[in-house]
């Protein structure tokens, strides 16, 4: 797809959250000289709805606010482009594609909540690396549910994958042993390790998880090479609190932020990346295979605030 393209296609995939940034910051704005405290107050309560995060808007408004002080700023329709700029200060040191040589092993284990979006986006993920010239192979250690294993071996197919797979309710563990003996006889591509996502608050899963973790670093040390963490956007704060917890509890190095076409919460980016500082690796705007993008923070301010 041709970049011009996909910024379109961006654009359109952030239109829900678009409209309540752009388009009300800009109704809101309209003909105002005066920056007083009702404009303050109807800002503060524009980015909280977007799910900006309570830092990022006292930031900006403080920011705002010292500007009107020091007569740097007397126009209500300069506001936005602070707000670009803050937007890019903060996404600019999370702005990390995931990068994959070729030629030895590669494991990554995704986690996430069941609905996230976790099997979907390996899918994507693999059709992509396959078109680079990756060889990938993926490992159905969700075993508690037939669905995700189904799923996977539907992507496997399409994508052209082999899926490693035992049969429902086996242990996950197990399945990751198995995957990891493709790397001890030779195999020199990308692994994913699909996982399973019970609810977040659960010990058992977190525990499961660890497990998991320590089998495959005990097979290949330096394993696994990337932790992804699959995010569903619609789901606002509640994305910014699981990540959190599989920060603190797995090790997450990266994230994935699906559903962005379908939310007007995607300002919960600028909210992870302000407080957690996880590399945002990749963004999902639409079902088509090229929807799912590295992620780009110029091209995702700039789409969000044009």
């Amino acid at each position: 797809m041709a970049k011009v393209g996909f910024f379109e296609k961006l654009k359109s995939g952030l239109a829900k959250t678009r409209e309540v940034l752009t388009t009300d910051i800009d109704v809101l704005i309209l003909g105002k000289k005066d920056i007083d405290q009702n404009l303050y107050d109807e800002l503060e309560e524009l980015l909280i709805s977007a799910d900006m995060g309570p830092q990022f808007t006292f930031d900006l408004l403080d920011e705002v606010k010292k500007r009107v002080s020091r007569k740097e700023l007397d126009d209500a329709s300069q506001i936005k482009k602070i707000m670009q700029q803050r937007m890019l200060d903060i996404l600019r040191p999370v702005d990390h594609p995931l990068v994959i040589a070729k030629g030895k092993p590669f494991v990554i284990m995704v986690i996430g909540v069941n609905g996230s979006g976790k099997t979907t986006t390996i899918g994507k993920l693999s059709g992509q690396l396959r078109s680079e010239g990756h060889d990938v192979i993926l490992a159905a250690a969700d075993t508690f549910r037939a669905a995700a294993i189904e799923q996977l071996e539907v992507w496997g197919r399409r994508v052209g994958a082999p899926v490693i797979k035992q049969a429902m309710n086996a242990d996950p563990a197990a399945v990751a042993f198995d995957a990891m003996g493709k790397i001890k006889a030779g195999f020199q591509g990308v692994l994913i390790i699909d996982t399973a996502g019970r609810l977040h608050t659960r010990t058992n899963l977190m525990e499961e998880l660890k497990k998991v973790k320590r089998v495959i670093g005990r097979e290949l040390p330096g394993a696994p090479h990337e932790i992804l963490l699959v995010l569903d956007a619609t789901t606002g704060q509640n994305a910014v609190m699981q990540a959190k917890i599989f920060k603190d509890e797995i090790g997450a190095t990266g994230i994935v932020l699906t559903k962005l076409d379908g939310t007007s919460k995607g300002g919960v980016v600028v909210r992870i990346a302000g407080e957690l500082g996880l590399p945002v690796r990749y963004i999902g705007v639409g079902e088509g295979m090229d929807d799912l993008r590295p992620f780009d923070s110029r091209e995702f301010t700039f789409a969000l605030l044009d």
